[in-house]
């Protein structure tokens, strides 16, 4: 199954004992073979710009700018050059070694799906002999009826947000493992699916961000004995991800680059990955008493001095401290003494006059988030998120998935009525909005709001409109193409005057106003719509005689004759 010579077809090579064609590298898309051919006219299809779609698209005019910030992933040709992106098995790729995610006990029925199918019964057997495997190790077994040469074993961590530090170091530590294993045993190429599994809870992003940026810095170290990094996936969620977040890591041109540094999160972790937490980090303070000097000098102690006077100095530190610098021990700001400015600064704010909350606004004090703490505050709500059970919340039909406008672009549905402030815990609701929306924001959408009957009700206040704006983030902003309220009011129109003026002109600019569903008909089809009867109602009542006639029986809309 390993012969060099094997003859290669179009999307496959030879068949291996399972049926399945085999796919060589050189049949995979390489990620920086998608620029040197995106301005051919006759490019290959299986490097079409359709594959790797850019995800940095400029942002709205006036938006952020990253000029004088500097890259944390310059462009790297020689390393770009060693990534692959392939959406299929990985059994059936040619490669030196594929990684398999499996549990400590390296059991079968825990291992990737497939993998012991396509690789025969003594693969299990030889598992059985290694001994085990810790969280964030790996182990190395032969191929036996794979096209790869070896298969090398990981245990990925098992997710909680309680500790989503150590398991984003342990996941780091599980990619650099199987790498370092692979330059171990003196192979080259490597096909690696995604470690972190449903059972473990690990939420797909975050964890695709650590996979990246962990191989990133890898091959910046040991790009000499790497040839080739397949990220493989076999879901579409998990190929979205990773178009959309390779080029932040492994950007090809300085234009990728430049817009990268806006949208990395605020910690890429270390030189190896790993995620990096001042709090813990061995805080150097400056010796007292110590005067800086010109230029310190550390003395060469002779060998011929006594051991008696050695350990006296040893014991005595005013020996050295005439030649300490102390410009080097306080390299680092104090993380204790950052966090206490921050708190000092946020208790003037709250000393100060506050206009907006004395107009019943509510609290909108709050220093504007960079784009990188925006994306680690969306970051941190979506997988609690994803960790909470919210039916109650979805039951009340505040908020839900429609189907699409006129135009393809899907819909989200608000409805004004539902939104019950004195029975509602709004942290969960804000949960539950994170949840819902996540998978609609990465591209352009609309949301449609009923105001029909919700005059009566109680509505937050735009201090936590803008709270939900910040944790919703900047896709949202780019990507909403029109907000559509039905049946406003004088008040609602000026509440959401006051929102474009103090929380968010870009996103609340976007409203468009109708009274009647007849309007709202011509950018979204009513079948694409599940309406309340209410708003049925709602629209006789305060449109019936204005030649708009709505059945709420049939939910047909017709003109008066």
């Amino acid at each position: 199954m390993n012969d060099d010579g094997a003859a290669n077809t179009n999307r496959g090579g030879l068949a291996n004992e399972s049926g399945d064609s085999v796919v060589t590298l050189d049949q995979v898309p390489c990620w920086s073979s998608v620029e040197c051919r995106d301005s051919n006219e006759n490019e290959d299809p299986a490097f079409s710009n359709s594959y790797f779609p850019d995800p940095l698209t400029s942002t709205d005019e006036g938006g952020d700018c990253s000029y004088g910030m500097q890259s944390r992933f310059p462009v790297n040709h020689e390393v770009n050059s060693k990534v692959y992106l392939w959406r299929g098995s990985p059994w059936v790729l040619e490669v030196d070694a594929v990684v398999n995610s499996t549990n400590e006990s390296l059991d079968e029925s825990q291992s990737s799906p497939g993998l012991h199918e396509a690789a025969g019964p003594v693969l299990a057997e030889e598992c059985a002999t290694l001994g085990g495997c810790r969280t964030g190790m790996a182990k190395i077994s032969k191929g036996y009826d794979l096209p790869a040469r070896r298969v090398i074993h990981t245990v990925g961590p098992k997710y909680a947000i309680k500790y989503h530090t150590a398991a984003e170091n342990a996941l780091s530590h599980c990619y650099r493992s199987c790498l370092e294993l692979l330059i171990e045993n003196g192979l080259q190429s490597i096909a690696m699916g995604c470690i972190y599994t449903e059972a473990k809870m690990y939420p797909r992003e975050p964890a695709a961000h650590v996979a990246i940026r962990t191989v990133r810095r890898f091959l910046e170290k040991q790009k000499d004995y790497v040839h080739a990094v397949i990220f493989c996936t076999t879901a579409s969620s998990d190929t979205e991800i990773y178009k959309r977040l390779l080029p932040l890591y492994f950007p090809r041109e300085k234009k990728e680059e430049v817009l990268a540094t806006t949208k990395l999160p605020a910690d890429v972790g270390d030189e190896n990955g790993e995620t990096v937490i001042d709090e813990r980090r061995i805080r150097i303070q400056p010796l007292p008493n110590v005067k800086k000097k010109a230029t310190p000098r550390i003395p060469q102690i002779s060998n011929d001095l006594p051991v008696s006077d050695v350990l006296a100095a040893r014991r005595n530190p005013s020996y050295l401290s005439s030649y300490l610098d102390p410009a080097f021990m306080s390299l680092i700001k104090d993380p204790d003494q950052r966090r206490m400015e921050q708190w000092e600064k946020a208790a003037d704010a709250r000393n100060g006059w506050d206009f907006a909350k004395m107009l019943g606004y509510g609290d909108l004090r709050g220093p504007p988030l960079s784009a990188a703490e925006e994306y680690s505050l969306h970051s941190r709500y979506l997988a609690k998120a994803n960790s909470l059970n919210l039916s109650e919340i979805s039951e009340m039909r505040i908020v839900y998935r429609g189907g699409v406008d006129h135009e393809g672009r899907p819909v989200m549905v608000v409805v004004g009525a539902h939104f019950l402030l004195r029975c509602l815990d709004l942290e969960r609701f804000v949960l539950y909005v994170v949840k819902e929306f996540e998978p609609v924001i990465q591209k352009p959408y609309t949301i449609v709001y009923f105001h029909s009957a919700a005059s009566l009700q109680m509505q937050p206040d735009l201090g936590w409109m803008k709270r939900l704006e910040q944790i919703l983030g900047r896709k949202h902003q780019h990507n909403l193409h029109a907000i559509y309220v039905l049946h406003p009011t004088f008040g609602l129109k000026a509440a959401i005057f006051a929102t474009q003026l103090l929380v968010d002109k870009v996103v609340w600019k976007k409203v468009n106003y109708l009274d009647r569903l007849l309007q709202l008909f011509r950018y979204i089809p009513r079948e694409q719509l599940s309406i309340p009867d209410f708003v049925f109602q709602h629209d006789l009542e305060v449109n019936g005689e204005k030649g708009a006639i709505v059945d709420p029986r049939t939910k047909y809309v017709y003109q008066r004759q």
